[in-house]
């Protein structure tokens, strides 16, 4: 079941940054605010086992190469991420 919220009184301010961050995501004004809410109030402190589960799933997923300080270094030199 959908909840319709009517929020009165925004801050110019909050109202121009939540405007500039849908543009920015390609989401409307309503979809937007639900994302910044539920990045707001749903939990995110994750256990260290789990914290480190999930580090250890994304080591497997991730290319063997192992790059060097100054590779790394010279990647961002050139802009690349």
């Amino acid at each position: 079941m959908s909840i319709t919220l009517t929020l009165k009184n925004i801050p110019d301010e909050v109202y121009a940054r939540l405007k500039a961050s849908a543009e920015m995501h390609r989401r409307s004004m309503n979809s937007e605010a639900i994302v910044c809410l539920e990045a707001v109030l749903s939990p995110t402190r994750l256990a260290p086992a789990e914290r480190l589960a999930r580090a250890r799933e994304l080591r497997a997923v991730l290319p063997t190469k192992k790059f060097l300080t100054r590779d790394i270094d010279s990647m961002k030199r050139r802009g690349r991420p």
